[in-house]
């Protein structure tokens, strides 16, 4: 049968996904990368290698190492250029094609704001700390104006970096004066909250270990009326102080802490480690599992931050060998968490939304056959032998047939056809499987970035299975019944 898609329904389809995706969010969890110097690097000639020496991009290079969002930095008017705003923009759109989840990190500096340094911009200097509320709400409000007209659509925005002792000094410096911090935080975050209501805000501090410093910046913010949705941490092991397990340990007693006493989500949006420390794969795992260890599921993700920094401007603590530039070891920490709870094996692949199994039509073992979906009737034609293939990637063979799971026509639009097609090794047949925290799978095309899609949010038997961007609806999501 030939399914035929009207423009207008697809239309009208996408904006009903939406208004359900918006109302009832399912995100897994995430694993991301830096990668603000993305631009800068390959400027100076620097290149990605994946991990057989092909050169597919940053993002596919990330992608096939389980990676699903990148974060970048935003600053004010940098001397270079880079990082500046439009800078980030280019950045950002090609992490979305990519199909990637983006955070936009507000440095309100015009270089490295951390612990150490929290300078306000040459544009800035002089202001009363009146005018510098307004300046940062101005300032913020328009950058996300810009971003969203460009078409970048943050899933975080984080307001300050490394706020450990406040920010835009000597104004915001908390320990002069909380309440100007707290005011500073609450610009930027009313600023976010004008352009993008729903997404949350970050407040990032540094040392993920130090529990008394997180316990002060957020009791201050708390007692000043300060507005944060999540609360974000660097995690340094190596550079602790203390030996790298006991660091995790104490980056996960003071993430549970934060969940506790301020009922915060928690994420790690900056960790690294030596890329070539022997124990480097083993401390970024521990971290991965520390956050998804965190109580009642509350720990969202892990950002690696700069993993293909080969050595760039002197930092060592990336994930890529400089003398390959291909990933090291280590970025194979977030690959596990893609596959630890998923097993080889013969599946019955069923819609959350319909309660129907995917399904070659007619039984048919020709290259082409649509997939649809179809009451679960036990035929061979409705399981499916899943195969690892490395880096995160699977393929899916319909069991009576031996062909694969296929975006037909390399296709990478809404509404791409899903068809059996014979093992050609191409990226429209390879998948990644993504876990919620309900136990249902997405199904992502390696290709497109896009998910396996109940076309319409059809209940009927016949109904086609297409990709479509990830909306996060119930006709997106999977059951994976193993079949013994």
């Amino acid at each position: 049968m030939q399914y035929v898609r009207s423009r207008g329904l697809c239309a009208l389809f996408f904006f009903f996904c939406t208004l359900l995706a918006t109302s009832n969010p399912t995100l897994a969890f995430v694993k991301g990368a830096d990668i603000s110097w993305q631009t800068e690097m390959e400027a100076n000639g620097y290149r990605f290698f994946d991990d057989d020496g092909s050169e597919p991009g940053l993002h596919t290079i990330l992608k096939n190492h389980g990676m699903n969002a990148v974060r970048l930095r935003v600053w004010v008017d940098p001397a270079n250029g880079w990082n500046n705003l439009n800078d980030t923009i280019d950045k950002a759109l090609r992490a979305q094609n990519a199909g990637m989840q983006v955070m936009i990190d507000f440095h309100y500096s015009d270089s490295w704001a951390d612990p150490g340094k929290q300078y306000v911009p040459a544009a800035w200097a002089g202001q009363s700390f009146e005018a510098l509320m307004s300046t940062v709400w101005n300032y913020t409000r328009d950058s996300l104006a810009t971003l969203q007209n460009a078409g970048v659509q943050p899933t975080w925005i984080q307001v300050g970096n490394e706020t450990n002792d406040g920010m835009l000094w000597e104004h915001g410096r908390a320990s002069n004066n909380m309440q100007n911090y707290a005011w500073l935080v609450n610009s930027g975050y009313d600023a976010a909250k004008e352009i993008f209501p729903n997404v949350p805000v970050i407040i990032h501090l540094a040392n993920c270990h130090d529990n008394a410093n997180f316990r002060w910046i957020f009791d201050g913010l708390v007692n000043n009326g300060g507005k944060f949705d999540i609360i974000g941490a660097s995690a340094y092991p190596t550079n602790s102080g203390m030996d790298w397990a006991s660091a995790n340990e104490a980056c996960l007693s003071n993430l549970n802490d934060m969940v506790n006493r301020y009922d915060r989500d928690v994420m790690v949006v900056e960790v690294g480690a030596p890329w070539d420390d022997p124990n480097a794969y083993a401390i970024v795992k521990d971290v991965i599992d520390k956050v998804k260890a965190v109580q009642n599921g509350r720990g969202l993700g892990v950002f690696y931050w700069e993993p293909a920094a080969q050595n760039y401007a002197g930092y060592t603590l990336s994930a890529w060998n400089p003398n390959t530039a291909q990933p090291t070891q280590t970025l194979d920490a977030f690959i596990d968490q893609n596959d630890t709870a998923f097993v080889d094996g013969r599946y019955r692949i069923t819609s959350r939304f319909s309660g129907k199994s995917l399904d070659v039509e007619g039984r048919s073992s020709a290259d082409g056959a649509n997939i649809l979906q179809w009451t679960y009737g036990g035929g061979t034609n409705q399981q499916f032998d899943i195969v690892h293939l490395g880096n995160g990637e699977y393929r899916i063979l319909a069991a009576h047939s031996g062909k694969s799971l296929d975006v037909y026509g390399f296709s990478l639009d809404n509404g791409g056809d899903i068809r059996q097609w014979t093992w050609l090794g191409g990226d429209n047949q390879r998948w990644r499987l993504v876990q919620n925290a309900e136990g249902y799978w997405k199904i992502q095309s390696v290709l497109s970035g896009k998910v396996l899609d109940v076309f319409g949010w059809s209940s009927e038997n016949g109904a086609n299975i297409a990709q479509w961007e990830d909306l996060g609806g119930h006709n997106q999501q999977w059951s994976l019944e193993r079949i013994n």
